[in-house]
């Protein structure tokens, strides 16, 4: 796998989220403002588009990771933890000391699984239960994906 990270959200990256979100999902509200300040990565198996999440500056040194998305063929294959570790490491490279993250309630053991932990703000998102997490960002939190990992 490969990863590209990009400032303007790529067409790839839209794909990704209407075929996860929209379709598969049915959220209707997929595309916002926040894509235009986001940093977006963008997983490929070779030229195959296969996975995507962004982050973006919050508060300070702390930044959001969102939109996560793997398509089907790709899940249970560890892409979507190898996403977080990139997502982490460019924010890390970008002066982030913190990581929070709007999870689907479904998805938190994932995210907890990856040391994120429950913020105890919990609501929902186009009638999805979703919860806070966040994740402080250290050097060497062994989540930085293997053919990134130094």
């Amino acid at each position: 796998m490969r990863y590209e990270v990009s400032e303007a959200i790529p067409e790839d990256a839209k794909a990704i989220r209407k075929a996860v979100f929209v379709e598969e999902q049915g959220f209707h509200n997929e595309f916002d403002q926040t894509d235009d300040a986001s940093l977006h990565i963008v997983a490929y198996d070779g030229d195959e588009p296969v996975g995507v999440c962004r982050i973006f500056p919050d508060r300070g040194r702390v930044w959001t990771l969102g939109r996560l998305a793997v398509l089907k063929p790709y899940r249970g294959q560890h892409l979507g933890a190898d996403l977080v570790g990139t997502a982490e490491e460019t924010a890390r490279n970008h002066g982030a000391d913190r990581i929070t993250l709007h999870a689907q309630k479904r998805a938190a053991g994932f995210y907890e699984s990856l040391g994120y932990r429950d913020m105890g703000i919990h609501d929902q998102d186009e009638g999805c239960p979703h919860m806070w997490m966040d994740k402080p960002l250290t050097v060497g939190t062994g989540n930085e994906p293997k053919d990134q990992a130094s």
